[in-house]
């Protein structure tokens, strides 16, 4: 298998985009050890996305590989995430995305281990950043799934949902996943949903 051939330039800009979107991520905790998964699409379909088992906060170039739309690796030797099947189905599914994130959160792996298949949030004004959300007063769900190491069989779970999604989803006891048109969309809609887990979260420590 050799190395696809795709514009140099959108990929190192893409390597160089995911490399910052880590170190962010790393700062407020959302991908401690080596959890969490971070991609982009680049201009000819294919993914560029974090390699398997590296530290997020961490990375140099080589962290980060090249698939096709397929998951599949375009290099001999690239050990692409289980769950990369999942970013993949996020771009299949919508064409307007750009990047997906996904992160383990303290707030999103205590909050979804609590039970239920999704978490309600409404009342907070930060609500405005996900999509079709104009108002603090509006609900938006966000649905839960029961965490699955067979990957392809979580994806099938999770599709019928996809469409509803305005702030991502949660795999219980596991993280997020958001996703945006682009890389600073996406980290708009993580750092959003964290804020809006974080605050559920101390919420209930209220008497």
């Amino acid at each position: 298998m050799t190395q696809a051939v795709f514009p140099a330039g959108a990929y190192c800009r893409a390597v160089e985009r995911i490399i910052a979107a880590g170190q962010r991520m790393d700062r407020f905790g959302w991908v401690p050890a080596t959890a969490g998964n971070i991609s982009i699409r680049l201009p000819d379909g294919n993914l560029a996305i974090t390699r398997s088992g590296g530290h997020k906060g961490l990375l140099g170039s080589d962290g980060v590989i090249c698939v096709d739309p397929q998951g599949r690796s375009l290099a001999r030797g690239d050990r692409p995430s289980a769950e990369t099947l999942l970013h993949c189905q996020v771009y299949a599914h919508d064409p307007a995305a750009g990047a997906v994130l996904h992160g383990h959160s303290v707030a999103s792996t205590v909050l979804s281990m609590a039970g239920g298949d999704a978490l309600v949030l409404e009342g907070y004004e930060v609500q405005k950043v996900f999509a079709g959300q104009d108002t603090h007063a509006a609900r938006v769900n966000v649905p839960i799934f029961d965490n699955d190491q067979d990957i392809a069989r979580l994806a099938r779970v999770v599709a019928p949902h996809l469409d509803g999604m305005r702030a991502g989803y949660i795999i219980r006891g596991h993280g997020v996943y958001v996703w945006g048109a682009d890389m600073d969309m996406a980290l708009a809609r993580l750092e959003g949903l964290e804020f809006l887990l974080a605050c559920e979260l101390e919420k209930r420590k209220l008497p």
